[in-house]
């Protein structure tokens, strides 16, 4: 709203009603929110206010703004049932106060507020701009009003400004659209003069927002100029709205009381016929047949079935011949019938030939091509209610003149048959199955009907009559002479009085009515005969009795007769047609009185007159009394369908609440929806940079990692991993054991397995085949609610510590070597003075072994034998002050040899870092003086 506020000139000469789902318990700081995006006044609307141009009024929160007039109407919004849609609340009121004047505008939103508000303003002539669904922060209710066929245009923000600004309809429209239609018919010979102006008014508006051109004569100029064109805009007036099993209620009606007892009535070797007209793409047709068929299959009829099913549009008929529809149509299909009647193909599901082969798909305009005649079955959903009244009263006749007696017609619940009651029976009132009446006279084409295939009648009687040659029926010829004779003035009419048949001269008794011409008995009856005449015809249709008048007087020729009439119900004829038989015989007149009794009888009345006045009055008491019942049946009859009209309202009520329930939880699940779908999104962000995050702090350490799962399968591994294993990117989900390695006759699988089955890490030195150090880790692999999940395979690089501890114990080899081939007596003492290590020489001098000798002190060493206070002293000084001595004597008993001096040559080996220093003695023995 702001982007569109700012782009607005501030003097365009609009005033705008801002209308949004603000939260009721808070108040709103829209107004000032908008202020600051437009140089234009911006308010919160105040009641009674009159709008003015180049002016913002923004909605209060939990109220309702309305316009009456031109001033604004600000109600708090009382919660009845159902939601609260002010949008839709708003643009009806402009619709109904400005007409074409409106312009309403919907934006970003969730939920479907605004759609009927924008056919509301359409139907009164004005305009409904639409931001495109793919620009819009949340689609919902754009997307609603475009797919409801409400949007006049469909537009980016941007664009909105100069559709705000190119003004209101010209007045002058209609007569441009009429124009546009005239032109449409002489390009194509079809016309849709009489069809609802507001949807070919969308529909060419759209085609002109294609072209870029406002103003209807100029489109009508550029159709003059251009038959693609024109052709173009043909296929866009043609409606092709439509899907299988549309109201599925409606087919179980029609599988289950309708079709299912025709089929059972209809004779072995007899002919189903099925007319769809309007049928577009076929899904209509296709889904009627799917229901025949399956009845077939379930009684196992071997009917004969003629099915028809035709369009205007030949493309449509094209795709309805291929009977190739998108995978889509399995929801409203069901996997059932989507398994038996359809094979799965690219792109879509084709329906299965068998069912194909059924229909004969014709490309037929209804209002003015012949209808299929003697069909069981006629099918018009929703094209009806795209036609004007007057070619809907054409059409319903056309349909009973094309159903046989006891065809079905099947309407949708937005259609009816209008005025043409007398022409069906109701089988279904809310699905809109009607049964066709037919009687001996076809009258289902009225009498002023254009349509082009009715014959015309001729008046040219044939040149040679034609004759027959029958044998003589004397019976049956003295029967017609009898009856022409000597049988009353009758007449044959259905249970409404409508004459089917006459016999005889009934000039006397029945006149043609004055006015619009009509059959009916009771209006043409003469003068006298109406009132008894009415009721009897409605005694007897409602009853198996003969209902006999007395003698009535009827005037005719200028004379008065006694006629009694004989009103009795007829036996039915083959197609179940009741009717009424109609019988006028003439009484004779009384005989004339004296003359000298004529003046007695004139002065005052006889018992005759008195008897005779008695019973007209007793016939009038009967007659009111059947007009009474008449009426009160009349009453009873619009109180049952006041009654189920009632009904239908509040079922209509109740399953709106439930769609106003449905849609305030979905709206609320949506913005729920959004608030999750953000947090997700931030987690994911997050996710993607703990990733990256752990990735290079892997990769920076160098070192293998191997994440495996309870069934030792590669989860993921790190880049230095790949110099153990020979791993793939595509490896991750196979098997540790499939993966050949590196390692030097070494198997990791089975101290894994034991590290998964008894949670202790292991620690293990390997080498690979190139020579290369490592030390593996396994470690149990724990989630964050600490559940073993499976194991992880550190690999540690080790080659400088194995190389470092090689060369040690090289030289520790060589210093050992060294010290065991010298011939002198060797030591080597820590800074404890424990030995450390003593020569071979010391061993076999002092006859002792390293047992003895390693790890001892070197005082008890001997029994103690070198336990002397000045060497103590000698030693501690050499560790404290890093110096040596040599040729320090002493006398010692040696094993083998006696007593010897020994010289004691000592020096410290300093340690480096934490390693303490070390002191090499070396002894050597004097040989004996004596």
């Amino acid at each position: 709203m702001e982007r569109l506020l700012r782009l607005m000139p501030a003097d365009s000469g609009l005033c705008f009603l801002v209308v949004q789902h603000l939260d009721p318990a808070r108040p709103s700081l829209l107004s000032e929110i908008l202020g600051r995006a437009t140089s234009m006044p911006v308010m919160q609307a105040v009641h009674g206010n009159p709008v003015q141009a180049n002016m913002v009024y923004v909605i209060p929160p939990n109220h309702d703004l309305t316009l009456t007039g031109r001033r604004l109407v600000v109600r708090p919004w009382k919660a009845p049932r159902g939601h609260h849609l002010p949008i839709d609340t708003c643009f009806t009121s402009l619709a109904e106060q400005l007409k074409g004047h409106a312009i309403g505008v919907v934006l970003s939103g969730t939920g479907a507020d605004g759609t009927l508000g924008c056919r509301a303003i359409l139907d009164h002539g004005g305009r409904t701009l639409v931001q495109l669904p793919s620009e819009a922060a949340y689609d919902a209710m754009p997307r609603h009003v475009v797919e409801a066929d409400n949007a006049s245009q469909v537009l980016a923000l941007e664009q909105m400004p100069a559709a705000l600004m190119g003004g209101v309809p010209d007045p002058g429209a209609s007569d441009a659209l009429l124009q546009i239609l005239l032109h449409l018919r002489q390009a194509t010979g079809h016309d849709f003069t009489q069809y609802k102006k507001s949807t070919i008014a969308r529909r060419i508006e759209r085609r002109m927002q294609v072209q870029q051109i406002d103003d209807q004569a100029q489109y009508l100029t550029l159709l003059h100029g251009s038959a693609t064109e024109s052709q173009v805009l043909f296929n866009e007036l043609l409606i092709n709205v439509t899907q299988f099993f549309r109201d599925p209620q409606a087919f179980e009606v029609m599988k289950a009381h309708i079709l299912e007892p025709m089929l059972a009535s209809t004779p072995r070797d007899g002919v189903f016929r099925v007319w769809v007209a309007g049928c577009a793409s076929g899904e209509e047709a296709y889904s009627v047949a799917m229901v025949l068929h399956e009845l077939l299959q379930a009684h196992s009829l071997a009917l004969t079935v003629q099915f028809f099913a035709t369009d205007l549009d030949a493309d449509a008929i094209h795709l309805a011949r291929a009977g190739l529809y998108p995978e889509a149509i399995a929801a409203d299909v069901g996997d059932e019938r989507l398994k038996r009647y359809f094979s799965k193909e690219e792109g879509g599901y084709r329906v299965r030939k068998e069912i194909r082969e059924m229909i004969v798909f014709a490309v037929q305009n209804v209002i003015k091509d012949p209808p299929f005649t003697r069909l069981d079955l006629l099918c018009c959903r929703n094209l009806m209610i795209y036609l004007g009244p007057t070619l809907q009263n054409r059409l319903i006749p056309t349909f009973h003149y094309a159903l046989k007696a006891g065809g079905v017609l099947f309407l949708s619940p937005s259609e009816s048959i209008g005025g043409h009651a007398a022409l069906f029976s109701p089988l279904h009132r809310k699905w809109k199955f009607y049964r066709a009446i037919k009687g001996t006279v076809a009258k289902s084409i009225p009498l002023d009907s254009s349509l082009s295939w009715v014959p015309e009648r001729t008046s040219k009687l044939p040149g040679h009559p034609a004759k027959m040659t029958k044998d003589t029926n004397l019976a049956e010829l003295t029967r017609r002479a009898l009856l022409q004779e000597f049988g009353p003035a009758s007449v044959v009419t259905d249970l409404a009085g409508t004459i089917q048949y006459i016999h005889g001269d009934t000039s006397r008794y029945l006149r043609p009515a004055p006015g619009q011409a009509s059959l009916n008995v009771v209006d043409m009856a003469r003068e006298g005969l109406q009132l008894e005449l009415r009721n009897a015809v409605h005694r007897a249709a409602g009853s198996t009795e003969t209902i006999v008048t007395p003698p009535l007087s009827v005037v005719s020729d200028d004379a008065v007769r006694l006629v009694r009439l004989s009103v009795r119900r007829m036996a039915d004829t083959p197609a179940g047609e009741r009717l009424l038989l109609v019988t006028f015989q003439e009484q004779a007149q009384p005989g004339h009185a004296p003359a000298a009794q004529a003046s007695k009888r004139s002065a005052a009345p006889t018992r005759e007159r008195v008897t005779q006045l008695e019973r007209d009055l007793a016939y009038t008491r009967e007659n009111l009394q059947a007009s009474i019942d008449e009426l009160q049946d009349a009453n009873e009859e619009l109180s049952s369908a006041n009654e189920e009209m009632q009904s239908t309202n509040e079922e209509l009520q109740s399953s709106n609440e439930e769609l106003e329930t449905s849609r305030e939880e979905l709206q609320s699940v949506n913005e729920e929806l959004v608030t999750v779908n953000a947090e997700l999104q931030a987690k994911i962000e997050q996710l993607g940079d703990m990733q990256n995050d752990m990735k290079n702090l892997l990769d920076s350490i160098n070192i293998g990692t191997i994440f495996l799962d309870t069934h030792l399968t590669i989860r993921r591994f790190t880049r230095d991993a790949v110099k153990i294993y020979r791993l793939i990117p595509k490896d991750i989900g196979r098997p540790l054991a499939d993966i050949t390695s590196y390692l030097d006759a070494l198997d990791l699988l089975v101290p894994a397995q034991e590290v998964l089955d008894t949670l202790i890490p292991r620690e293990i030195e390997l080498r690979t085949t190139s020579g290369n150090w490592f030390l593996a880790r396994l470690l149990p692999y724990r989630t964050l609610d600490n559940v073993i999940d499976g194991v992880v395979m550190t690999f540690h690089d080790i080659n400088t510590r194995v190389a470092n501890e090689q060369a040690v114990q090289a030289a520790r080899e060589l210093a050992e070597a060294i010290v065991d081939t010298v011939l002198e007596p060797l030591l080597v003492l820590d800074h404890e003075l424990r030995v450390v290590s003593a020569s071979r020489s010391y061993h076999r001098t002092f006859n002792t072994s390293a047992a003895q000798t390693n790890g001892h002190k070197f005082y008890e060493l001997g029994d103690g034998q070198w336990d002397i206070v000045a060497l103590r002293d000698k030693l501690g000084t050499i560790l404290e002050r890093n110096t040596s001595f040599e040729g320090f004597e002493m006398l010692q008993d040696l094993p083998g040899l006696g007593p010897r001096t020994i010289t004691l040559n000592a020096r410290r080996v300093n340690g480096q870092g934490a390693r303490p220093h070390l002191i090499l003695l070396a002894m050597q023995h004097q040989p004996s003086r004596t």
